[in-house]
């Protein structure tokens, strides 16, 4: 009887890097991703900010719980001077929503946000929280009131505290940008332009015509006014010095 040795090869060197060349398709669709060392980081907030619920799996989400270690982390590292914001959101969650926005308000590093495709709803928080807010020109805000949920038992008391978080929303985004208190909730409660509901849609420069957004910009605007921002904190910190 003859005997056959199987011997198993360990991977060898070109074989890692086959794979790591690899990698970057299967993820991306793409043979190189570009990679450089910056001073800025990129948070994106895509699809639906998800909160307490988690959400079905063909949802495209944002966990609020992923999103605020990133944003500790962002505090302390030294090497990150700046945070820029990418939204495309359709809102979701709004304990969550607002959690990500007094967590991006109380930054001590430069922000700016950057609304591209939508940033409704509890998005609209979201957006005006950084330092300085753009809008892409063809971008939407959904401005409306905050709706019910299946969890929600019908007594007085649930629907005095629903109010008083929609008043947090409306005092966090009329803190944090230009637009009047009278002036949010005309568009929040405007009747006849959402079908079948209450609210406004914003489009692009509309929303900063109505003090809500600081300015219309794409992201080599959005950058450029971050690296400004970062800029001008160095020249008053070594003032102070």
């Amino acid at each position: 009887m003859v005997e056959q040795n199987f011997e198993t090869q360990s991977p060898t060197k070109d074989d890692h890097e086959k794979s790591k060349a690899i990698e970057p398709i299967k993820e991306l669709g793409e043979t190189e991703v570009p990679s450089t060392k910056s001073n800025i980081h990129c948070l994106t907030i895509v699809g639906q900010v998800e909160g307490h619920m988690i959400l079905p799996p063909q949802n495209k989400t944002t966990k609020y719980e992923h999103i605020i270690p990133q944003l500790v982390a962002l505090e302390q590292n030294k090497d990150i001077e700046g945070v820029l914001i990418v939204l495309n959101t359709v809102g979701g969650d709004v304990e969550a929503g607002l959690a990500i926005a007094e967590m991006i308000v109380s930054l001590s590093k430069p922000t700016v946000s950057l609304v591209l495709g939508g940033g409704h709803s509890i998005g609209v928080p979201i957006a005006v929280s950084a330092d300085h807010a753009m809008i892409a020109s063809t971008a939407t805000m959904t401005i409306h009131p905050i709706r019910l949920t299946g969890l929600v038992i019908g007594v007085p008391a649930t629907f005095e505290y629903l109010e008083k978080m929609q008043d947090r929303v409306i005092a966090f985004v009329t803190a944090n940008s230009s637009i009047s208190s009278e002036k949010f909730k005309e568009l929040m409660f405007r009747t006849g332009e959402l079908t079948r509901d209450i609210g406004t849609v914003v489009v692009g420069k509309e929303a900063v015509d109505n003090g809500l957004i600081d300015s219309v910009g794409g992201i080599s605007e959005a950058v450029k006014k971050l690296e400004s921002l970062i800029e001008e904190g160095k020249k008053n910190g070594a003032m102070i010095q």
